[in-house]
């Protein structure tokens, strides 16, 4: 019944706009190019000014609007570009596509505009933040190596666990929870080198748009936000490569046409070399990445366009040929556009997306390789039903399978003897149907539900617990302990040993005061059912992942926002202010000195209990003119509560809410552009954040000549506050050179004023005093940097 309201609304809604197009119309359709390199463009506007009406772009450039036979004047904006107004005569149904030429006004006109990030004031879309290229390639960065991660973190409601932390927090949520999507294929580790760079080569990446709440039914599996990015299609008019070579890696995409005009190719690589200097100083450690971006795509009619897209990277960490870590994504997508009709435009996807992450201990003898794959095959419709009311419905089907972890020895006089967890199969499934509805001219929404399965299939050897109780509690020690297994059971591939259904419904809603002034609510419901397990603060290559299953009960979330915005002086200068809450189900979490290395049965190790997030998010721009620019703050809490299962168990923390570890009570950040002139701009940007949670020891006891210190509360003191000042400068030789080999300097610093950030806190023995002592880890202090950028 708690779905009752949501879905009567949808209902309410549906059978109003149903009955709103008794005038016979037509459909004006088409798709919305660069001029220079054919590259679909998404979320461009197409505006009728006779009928108010209008509509945007979708994911490849398509749009669709009725309008009643006549005479319209049809306007085309899209930021950063040069707009266009045409006359159309509409008679019967209607094909308009365009090219768009990308702008260059002159600094002496004072404007100059931000990309695609506007805000829409009667959008019902919320809790969406989005950054253009070219504002992340201005933007300052440790090591100069431009990353779409590092700038969403000086955004509201997203931070991390620290510096080298892999990965993004949003609104109080963990890593685990954001879904990455990368051309529609799952991302699961987003950091190269833990951290220290993201997968995402900038020179590939069309569009990225993030949501933090608010989130439309075409999206599932996670509970914190979902990240959407889309690589470039690749130029099909002419041959065309750019780059980079920065201090410690470097990169180079090339682009043109497989046939002109009808198709192109797009292939894109990056790599670090930091690891070279190492060895020329005769050092045995080496620490490097390399990815590969690349794309294909082809139209073989006006309603047929195939498009091949895929990634694959790596990451290798030595230290002394003794430790070797190697771990990264592969992702590959084959997808089809197929337009049914002027109204429907699908697309069907088939995507294989793996996760690998592997172990070398040579001191120790053995190697160890884990990872996930899985294999989705989804079908997406967008309709076009009238003006006032569009349609998303489609479905997804995804196949897992996880490989918790498998050891080798290394020769045979390593000792080590070959052991392999029990590999875990898993099938999730979900069809959603959503509706973005125009009310009135002051009143929009955009509505849904999906509804998912998740199939836990069978497995060679499972567990049997006494009671279904893996984990028991000692009370006499006051502590949690593995249950010993009574038994084991195996099920074919083909068997289902475990099934969870959910109903997830959505809502969001803009109500404008005038045209430049709105408040706008959204509540969502989502269900995950992957976790990740880990005992640190950013995910790693030891990290657990594991699918819902007997013992195992997906997350579910439930969030509510509100939040009013406001444009001034015709959207020169925007505000966006959220409140959020958010409250999650079946949050588990490790008990108190668990095992998660190369354990068989995670299910004896953690609890399930429920975590929440609260605050207020402030995002204030200047959008125009040759100072641009945001301030964002952040105030929130985020906390999690894992109580006993019964009256006498404790529970971790005792059953009391405890901070997690990615809580940050103030988070604020500014950032700013100065175009100084037409070879000369300037960026800056400043972060201040409330330290990370952590737990201090508070007191200490003597073990047989050993000092053993003893821990308070779980997350309940915190590191030092966090603070840093970047600064870059961008310089373009020869700006107004349109042919050729163009270039461009990047000279940057971070961490200006050299702070000494706290990454942790650790205590040790002193070997003097014989006294625990605190021991504080800095990773970055200054570093300058220079990239040298080109294209031709």
């Amino acid at each position: 019944m708690k779905f009752s309201l949501p879905f009567s609304l949808i209902l309410v809604f549906l059978f109003i706009s149903l009955g709103l197009n008794a005038q016979e119309t037509y459909s004006l359709k088409g798709t919305i190019t660069n001029a220079s390199s054919n590259e679909t463009l998404i979320g461009v506007n197409i505006i009728i000014p006779e009928e108010n009406k209008g509509v945007v772009t979708n994911e490849y450039g398509f749009y669709s609007i009725k309008l009643p036979e006549g005479k319209y004047t049809v306007e085309i904006s899209y930021l950063g570009f040069q707009s266009l107004r045409e006359t159309i005569t509409i008679n019967g149904d209607t094909t308009f596509n365009t090219a768009l030429t990308e702008s260059s006004e002159s600094l002496d006109e004072v404007v100059i505009q931000s990309n695609n990030e506007g805000l829409n004031i009667k959008s019902p879309e919320m809790s969406v933040n989005k950054l253009s290229i070219k504002t992340i390639q201005k933007l300052p960065v440790v090591f100069g190596e431009i990353d779409i991660i590092k700038s969403l973190l000086l955004l509201p409601g997203v931070s991390n666990a620290g510096e080298g932390a892999s990965g993004f927090n949003v609104r109080g949520g963990a890593v685990d929870q954001n879904l990455i999507l990368l051309d529609e294929a799952t991302i699961f580790n987003s950091s190269h080198l833990f951290g220290f760079f993201s997968v995402f080569n900038p020179d590939a990446i069309k569009d990225l748009k993030l949501y933090k709440g608010g989130i439309p039914a075409k999206y599932g599996g996670r509970v914190s936000s979902v990240l959407d990015i889309y690589q470039r299609d690749g130029n099909s008019k002419e041959f065309e490569a750019q780059g980079g070579i920065g201090v410690i890696s470097s990169r180079l995409l090339a682009e043109g046409p497989i046939v002109k005009d009808k198709g192109s190719f797009l292939v894109g690589g990056r790599s670090s070399y930091a690891h070279l200097f190492l060895k020329l100083a005769d050092n045995p450690n080496l620490a490097y990445f390399y990815d590969l971006n690349t794309k294909l795509t082809y139209s073989l009619n006006d309603e047929n366009k195939l498009l091949f897209s895929g990634y694959f990277g790596r990451d290798v960490f030595d230290i002394n040929q003794n430790f070797i870590n190697t771990y990264g994504n592969s992702v590959f997508n084959l997808r089809w556009n197929h337009l049914v009709s002027d109204d429907i435009f699908t697309n069907l996807s088939l995507i294989y997306s793996d996760y690998y992450y592997g172990l070398t201990l040579d001191f120790v003898g053995f190697n160890w390789d884990s990872g996930i794959k899985n294999l989705n095959i989804k079908y997406d419709f967008n309709h076009y039903l009238n003006n006032t009311f569009q349609l998303e419905y489609g479905i997804h089907n995804t196949y897992y399978e996880f490989n918790p972890g498998e050891i080798e020895p290394i020769d045979e006089n390593s000792g080590i003897n070959y052991f392999k967890l029990t590999n875990k199969y898993a099938f999730e499934n979900a069809t959603y149907f959503s509706v973005e509805h125009t009310i009135s001219n002051r009143f929009s929404a955009e509505y849904g539900i999906r509804f998912s399965n998740f199939f836990r299939l069978g497995q060679d050897s499972f567990n049997v617990y006494e009671d279904d109780n893996p984990i028991i509690y000692n009370s006499s020690l006051d502590i949690y302990e593995e249950a010993e297994p009574i038994g084991q059971e195996s099920y074919s591939r083909s068997e289902v040993i475990k099934t969870y259904s959910n109903l997830e419904p959505r809502l969001a809603l803009a109500y404008s005061f005038t045209d430049n002034q709105s408040i706008k609510a959204s509540y969502n419901r989502m269900a995950q059912y992957l976790h990740l397990i880990s005992n640190t603060s950013s995910p790693t290559p030891l990290d657990v992942w594991a699918p819902s299953g007997p013992f195992i009960k997906p997350q579910i979330l439930d969030q509510y926002a509100l939040g009013y915005f406001r444009k001034f002086q015709e959207g020169k200068y925007t505000l966006e202010s959220e409140v959020f809450y958010k409250d999650i189900q079946n949050r588990i979490d490790y008990v108190n000195g668990a095992n998660l290395i190369a354990n068989n049965n995670i299910e004896t190790i953690i609890l399930n209990g429920k975590s929440r997030a609260y605050g207020l998010e402030i995002l204030a721009k200047k959008n125009e003119g040759r100072l641009t620019g945001w301030l964002a703050y952040t105030l929130s809490k985020s906390e999690q509560q894992t109580p006993g299962r019964t009256s006498n168990e404790s529970g971790i923390n005792n059953g009391n809410w405890y901070a997690t570890n990615y809580d940050k009570t103030h988070d604020i950040s500014f950032t700013t552009t100065y175009d100084y002139n037409k070879k000369w701009d300037f960026s800056a940007n400043f972060a201040f954040q409330t330290g990370l949670p952590v737990t201090y020891p508070t007191g200490q006891y003597n073990f047989n000549g050993i000092n053993v210190p003893v821990y308070g509360d779980r997350n309940s003191n915190r590191l030092p506050a966090y603070h840093r000042l970047d600064i870059s400068a961008t310089y373009i030789p020869k700006p107004n050179k349109q042919n050729g080999l163009q270039s461009s300097w990047n000279f940057g610093i971070y961490n200006v004023y050299n702070r000494k950030n706290a990454n942790s806190i650790s205590f040790r023995e002193n070997d003097d005093t014989g006294r625990n002592e605190a021991a504080k880890l800095s990773l970055f202090g200054i570093i300058p940097s220079v990239t040298y950028n080109f294209k031709f």
